[in-house]
């Protein structure tokens, strides 16, 4: 994606027209139009008014993805009631058919058992609480995972 593209859809995400953005930042309307369309690209201060518009660090705006930023925002709007409500397994198994089958098929105990030795040992070493050790846990599982498939 360019950084035009970034700049048209945060501005979008926030709900702006080029004439509100133009307004604030106290340049033409056809200066935001450029900026999008990757004819001339703001100063720097101009893009971290920009920025600051959206809502945004500097470095989100540069590397802005809607579908990322949309998922995060869901993330931040979804509290604890809510989550503990969703049946993630079922939601999941859906694009990961694995996940509705694999109880019948693995010795689930025994990872149970070691995977709990591991959240003990992240609680007792480093004094983090039952929920820190597993997400912890979750990630560096998730850093496994993205070694394995990008040596």
């Amino acid at each position: 994606m360019s950084l035009g593209t970034n700049f048209f859809n945060a501005r979008k995400k926030c709900g702006l027209s080029q004439e509100d953005v133009a307004q604030r930042l106290d340049v033409s309307r056809q200066t935001i139009s450029k900026w999008e369309l990757d004819e001339t690209l703001p100063d720097i201060c101009q893009s971290k008014k920009l920025a600051n518009l959206y809502g945004l660090s500097l470095d989100e705006l540069i590397a802005f993805d809607m579908d990322v930023k949309e998922m995060q925002d869901i993330i931040d709007k979804t509290d604890d009631t809510i989550s503990e409500k969703i049946d993630w397994t079922k939601a999941w198994s859906k694009k990961y058919p694995i996940l509705a089958t694999y109880q019948s098929e693995v010795e689930i105990s025994k990872y149970v058992t070691e995977l709990n030795r591991l959240l003990e040992d992240l609680e007792r070493n480093y004094d983090y609480n039952q929920l820190d050790a597993f997400l912890v846990l979750k990630d560096i599982l998730a850093r496994v995972w993205k070694h394995r498939n990008n040596p």
